[in-house]
């Protein structure tokens, strides 16, 4: 058997696989990593002005919906590829699945190759850290955590690291799945209460975090849930006719997004009028727009997820890559950049 060319050093690129995802955040220490990501997307949202920015591109079908979200801050280039499939878990397969790409605007060059499954439950729990530690009231530390799927172990651990939750209220339709989270969190520093409804675990809550998965409008939290000075996460609606929460909560609520054109589709706010008044966090960070005004204020973080995140993701996990990272042979490179057919012919 003949010996294939040698892949040269300009062809190969890192890929993180989930193996090594998991290894780099068992050596950071997972609320560590929180920590940082959470500090990482602050220092982007505050340079948000030099990033491109567009609502992602999505593919809607009855069961689910696949997306890309590309942005660029003029010296590196990332996109995500990532669904939302919450009848996956039925046939035992995982609602959200990612993978992404970094790449150098100089050259368009790829720098890396990452799973993002893990990476994104990471940076959706850091962003939701983030609006927290901006909007939500003095002292807060009790967090009710209404959804207890996937990324819900991952939002506790952040709320505490970054904002200092020290008691998590869990409820969901699926007992199995409080549970769950419930054993997972044990252990962590947290006191945990398992409730039998939205309503129990909303009682005495300083933050509301809601990250449930069915794709449909649905009614998961209620205006009388929500008493005054609460912030509230509203994370599961992501993607048109998907939704949370009451009407009757955003009318109250003063209402901050990560990307307004983006999130009048998909979060929230897709329920009300054009003229109902968001602000996005990056203005208030930047100290362009004001956050909470007092302690009575209920305020509302209508996240949906956007690119600058992820490339914020991307770029932290490229830092932590080592030496002897696996590569893939991905990029032909041929002697004679001019010449591709001649490397295919010599191959033979």
């Amino acid at each position: 058997m003949r010996d294939l060319p040698q892949p040269s050093a300009q062809a190969l690129v890192p890929f993180v696989s989930v193996a090594e995802m998991m290894a780099i955040i068992h050596r950071i220490g997972l609320e560590e990593a929180l920590k940082d990501l959470t500090d990482r997307i602050e220092a982007d949202f505050r340079r948000w002005p030099v990033f491109d920015k567009t609502p992602r591109v999505a593919s809607h079908s009855e069961i689910g919906v696949i997306e890309l979200m590309p942005t660029s801050d003029g010296q590196r280039y990332a996109f995500k590829y990532v669904n939302g499939h919450p009848g996956n878990t039925r046939a035992g397969l995982q609602t959200v699945t990612a993978f992404g790409v970094l790449s150098e605007v100089a050259t368009g060059y790829p720098l890396m190759f990452a799973e993002m499954t893990m990476l994104t439950a990471l940076r959706t729990a850091a962003t939701s850290a983030l609006a927290t530690k901006t909007l939500a009231p003095k002292g807060a530390h009790v967090l009710a955590l209404i959804g207890n799927g996937a990324q819900a172990e991952f939002q506790a651990l952040a709320l505490k690291a970054v904002c200092g939750i020290d008691t998590v209220r869990l409820f969901d339709t699926d007992r199995a799945a409080t549970a769950k989270c419930a054993k997972n969190l044990a252990g962590r520093g947290l006191t945990i209460v398992e409730c039998d409804s939205a309503e129990a675990a909303c009682e005495g809550a300083h933050v509301i975090t809601t990250c449930t998965a069915d794709k449909k409008l649905a009614t998961v939290l209620h205006d009388n849930m929500i008493g005054a000075g609460v912030h509230i996460n509203a994370i599961g609606g992501d993607c048109p006719g998907k939704t949370e929460l009451a009407p009757a909560i955003l009318n109250r609520a003063a209402t901050f997004v990560e990307y307004e054109p983006q999130t009048r589709i998909e979060g929230e706010i897709q329920q009300v009028g054009e003229d109902y008044k968001v602000q996005e966090i990056w203005q208030v960070l930047t100290g362009q727009a004001e956050g909470r005004k007092d302690a009575a204020q209920v305020t509302l973080f209508d996240g949906v997820g956007f690119a600058i995140e992820d490339f914020t993701a991307l770029n932290w996990l490229h830092d932590q890559v080592q030496p002897g990272a696996a590569m893939l042979d991905v990029i032909a490179d041929p002697d004679d950049p001019r010449d591709l057919f001649g490397m295919l012919m010599r191959a033979r």
